[in-house]
């Protein structure tokens, strides 16, 4: 159910969405619909959205927001995206209220990733 003023869609850059596309098939099982050669839309990610073509980067110390997502096993997932070819930017930490990695994808935008506290 769409509501207004709820965040409904989040669009990103990329350098080379078919380098876009591999990564995040291959890390997190997300699927694509193309549409033209410079925007791919995201499906299976939990929110909808998609990434457009462009020279740009995301990255927190360029002043952009940060996509966090979510792993119930944080160490598969940062194995998961170093071997899919994500770069880790900074290691597994503790947060209050969890644990977390960031790490760039293939064309240098920043994402983390977060789970609960291990207990």
């Amino acid at each position: 159910m769409r509501e207004t003023g709820k965040i409904n869609y989040v669009e990103l850059p990329s350098r080379d969405l078919d380098v876009t596309k591999r990564f995040f098939a291959s890390a997190f099982g997300w699927s694509f619909v193309d549409y033209g050669p410079e925007y791919v839309a995201i499906e299976n990610a939990g929110l909808d959205g998609g990434f457009f073509k462009s020279d740009k980067v995301a990255t927190t110390s360029n002043g952009s927001a940060l996509i966090v997502l979510y792993s119930a096993d944080l160490e598969a997932t940062l194995e998961k995206v170093t071997s899919s070819g994500g770069a880790i930017v900074q290691d597994i930490f503790s947060f209050p209220g969890g644990r977390r990695f960031h790490f760039s994808d293939p064309n240098g935008n920043e994402y983390a990733v977060w789970s609960e506290p291990v207990v």
